[in-house]
Order: structure tokens, then sequence, then C-alpha cells
């Protein structure tokens, strides 16, 4: 079930609200937790068992890890248990396809593909579990007695297939006592409507013309269509993935959780470590936090370091997909990472700012390509028709320039910068003081949300295209 789908907007959110608020506060968690059991199940019941084993086991791993003796080895083993079940369900294909590969070259016999399915979400809730585990052993939050509380951490639905990966100490409070209020609840609704506009009627028609070009024969493509082609995947992934950030965002405040953001305008970046501080916010604070910070971080010699960044946007780049492209996308960008700690972020520095941000699109937009393309060959094939003019004054690009896609690139880029944010600090600053200009603006606001839901929804009912991007991950 997806958030952008008649189904979950006109049934599953309506009926679980009411239940929720018209259950006893004694009951919140409970019924919380079983819409998100229901949620996870409509994809697939089977794979339900692996989301209650999860639980159970880090349940049982929460209590021995906050015992004094032992609790080391039980961290070890709980973390092991659960990165073994992720690589079993994520990667088991991928060791599998290529340890037949390496075979081939000495005529050994291959192993049969074990074809395991994907269950959508693993690889947050699994980052979350071990962030759980490793919490409890820092003595950063005590451990869960109460099974519904830390099952509802795990499995809660608004970021459960797409994230913001929530840490536990970020949230524990929030579990047990936590806030509700008109307020909050419209706050809630107002970022979930953004969110789904996102989505809906951004990304999903920059992903009509990103598919188009992107899984045509490379061989047809001129250079603008490929610049075209990159940049519409550019702005879909951003919309749909922070679009799936708010509305998970704005759920949570219907239930009273605040989750923290997960992206902070990363296309206005002007290097690539600001890029990262942007982008995906929640993953590259848990890679920093349970990985980069306990390999020694930047606390050790400058090899150290370099090593581990490359290490860390490896892993970073293997846990968004079991592919050879994944993992040359992480270690491209922990390769700029290294580049600027070298000096190339104090060069950037002394330059005109628009060179520094265009420097920082153009690794960002090159990163992209091989993060789409499966093939590493075919991304290099793809990148060289961007950069090596192939009928460069043949005009077939202009044909991707109809109203529709026209007015959804403008309202892209706008959205992509701070402009609105800078338009609400301003109203905010001088014109929230007067009742009439005030009143007038959230009429305004109220009837532009609404515009935007009904807009969305008749996309979704007329059956627009609508591609889930998380399945790979």
């Amino acid at each position: 079930m997806l958030f952008s789908s008649p189904l979950f907007l006109y049934l599953f959110l309506p009926l679980t609200l009411l239940l929720f608020y018209f259950s006893d506060a004694k009951l919140k968690n409970g019924v919380l937790l079983f819409a998100s059991l229901v949620f996870f199940a409509w994809g697939g019941v089977a794979y339900s068992i692996i989301l209650v084993l999860s639980i159970l086991v880090n349940y049982l791993f929460g209590y021995l890890v906050s015992r004094k003796k032992g609790s080391r080895a039980y961290l070890g083993l709980g973390v092991g248990i659960n990165l073994g079940v992720l690589v079993v369900f994520k990667y088991a294909d991928f060791i599998v396809a290529n340890l037949n590969s390496l075979f081939e070259n000495f005529q050994i016999k291959p192993i049969d593909q074990p074809n395991i399915l994907l269950p959508i979400g693993i690889s947050f809730f699994t980052f979350q579990a071990i962030s759980y585990l490793i919490d409890v052993y820092r003595k950063e939050v005590v451990y869960q007695k109460n099974l519904v509380n830390l099952a509802l951490y795990i499995s809660l639905f608004p970021q459960l297939i797409a994230g913001p990966i929530v840490r536990y100490h970020d949230i524990a409070s929030q579990l047990v006592k936590r806030d509700f209020s008109l307020e909050k609840f419209g706050e809630g609704v107002q970022r979930f409507i953004i969110g789904l506009s996102k989505k809906v009627l951004l990304a999903n028609n920059f992903a009509i013309v990103a598919d188009e070009i992107l899984d045509s024969d490379f061989a047809d493509l001129t250079t603008p269509v490929a610049w075209i082609g990159i940049v519409a995947y550019a702005f879909q992934i951003y919309f749909d993935f922070s679009g799936y950030s708010d509305m998970a965002i704005g759920l949570g405040k219907m239930f009273g959780f605040t989750i923290l953001e997960n992206f902070n305008f990363p296309y206005i970046s002007k290097s690539i470590k600001e890029f990262w501080r942007r982008w995906h916010i929640s993953l590259s604070t848990w890679f920093r936090d349970y990985l980069y910070i306990p390999l020694g971080g930047s606390r050790v010699s400058n090899s150290r370091t370099y090593f581990n960044l490359l290490i860390v946007f490896l892993l970073t780049g293997f846990w968004h997909g079991a592919s050879w492209s994944f993992m040359f996308w992480g270690a491209f960008h922990g390769l700029f990472l290294v580049l600027e700690r070298l000096g190339l972020d104090k060069l950037l520095r002394k330059t005109w700012q628009p060179v520094q941000h265009m420097y920082a699109m153009l690794v960002v937009l090159i990163g992209w390509v091989f993060f789409r393309v499966e093939s590493i060959d075919e991304a290099f094939f793809y990148l060289k028709r961007m950069f090596v003019n192939n009928a460069l004054l043949e005009n077939n690009w202009l044909s991707y320039f109809d109203t529709k896609f026209t007015i959804v690139l403008f309202i892209g880029i706008i959205s992509s910068t701070s402009f609105f944010p800078w338009i609400g600090s301003l109203y905010s600053k001088y014109l929230v003081q007067n009742r009439t200009i005030n009143l007038a603006s959230n009429t305004v606001y109220f009837l532009i949300l609404n515009a935007l839901l009904i807009l969305s929804t008749f996309y979704l009912v007329a059956g627009s295209y609508n591609p889930f991007i998380y399945f790979r991950f």
C-alpha cells in the first residue's frame, strides 16, 4: 500500500485516525501498532513474519544488551542477526550471481539462484532495530520493557517503507508520552498534502520524461536529450524521496510524533560535503554516528580518515541496493569528499559561488547516472552521450518541452531552492501582524492546499504514472 494511492488516502488513513483518536489513551499505541502491521501485511502477509520476528528478536536482545555481563557480545550477536536477515533477503541473489560468474571462470558448477523477493522497507526497519540495540548498549536509553512500544518503533507505518530512518534515542520518550493538539494535527495534514503533491504532481511527471529517456537505447541519444533525461531523474528522485519524507513527517504529527527532517534543499549545495548534510539526513547521520565515528571518524590520521570516508560511502551505496552501480555511486561520492578534505574545498571557497554550485550539481548529476543505470558500462556510455557532442544541433530535444513539462520544470526548479521558505519568512516578519492580511493569506493557503489535494487525487484516480522507486532499497 502506497501513501500515494486512493486506498490509503480515503480508506486506510481515515479509518486509522478514527480508531486512534476514539481509543483510550492506554490503547493508542496498540491501535497504531495494529494499523502498522496491517499496512505492512498489505504488501505480502508472508513477509509480515519477518517484521514480527525482527521485533521479537530485538526485544530479547535489547534486554540482553542492557545487562552488564556479556553486553558487548550480545550487541555483536544482535547486530549480526539483523544484518544477516538483511543480507539474505536483499543481497543473496546478488552474491550468488557474482559467485556464479566467478565459478564460470574455473568451470565450477553454479549455485541455483535463490530468487528471493525483497520485502519493502527491510533496509529501513533493520537500521532502526540496530540503532535501538546500539543506543541501549551506549546507555543513551534504557531498554524498552514494553513490547508494544518497541514494536511500534520498529514498524511505525508512516516511515516504514521509505524512511526517514528514525533513531531510537530520538523517539524513545515519545513512545511513552507525546502531545496531541489540533494545531499539531493541522500542521501534519498540511505537511502531508505538500509531500503528496511533490510525489504525484512533480516527481511522477518528471518520471515520465526520465524513464522514457533512461530506459531507451542510449546509442540513439543526442547530447541534449541525455542531459534532459538525467536532470529529469534528479528532480524525480528528489521530489519523490523528499515527498515521501514530508508525508511521513506529516503522518507522524497526526499521531503525535515529531520525526526529524530528512531533506534540506540539497540542490542548493556548493560542495559534496554540504550536499550530504542536506540529502537523506537520517541515513547520513546514521552512518556517521554508528559507523564513521566508531571507525575513528576524523580523529585519526588523515589517511585513516580518508579510508573511513570511502568505506562509509561504499556501504552507503550498497545500502541502497544490491548492485555494483550503487556501490560505484557511493564510492564516487566518497572520492569527492576525500578530494574536498585534501584541499579542493578550500580552493572552491575562493571561487565565485555560482561556480561552487555548478561544481556540486555536476558531481551530483554524474553520480545519479550510476544510481539510475543498472550497468556500470551502460552508465559510462550514457555519460559519453552527455559530454561528447552527439547531434548537438538537432532539435529533437524540443519535443520534451511541452506545456506540462515546462510548467513542472519551472515549479521544480523553484521548489528545490529556499524560495518558498524565504517568502514565508518575509510574510512572518512584515505581514503577519496585519489581521486582515493574515486572514486573507491563511484563506488563500487553505484553498491552495485543498486544490493540491484534489488535483493529486484526480491524477491518482485517473491512473496516471505512479512509480514506486523504493523496491530496490
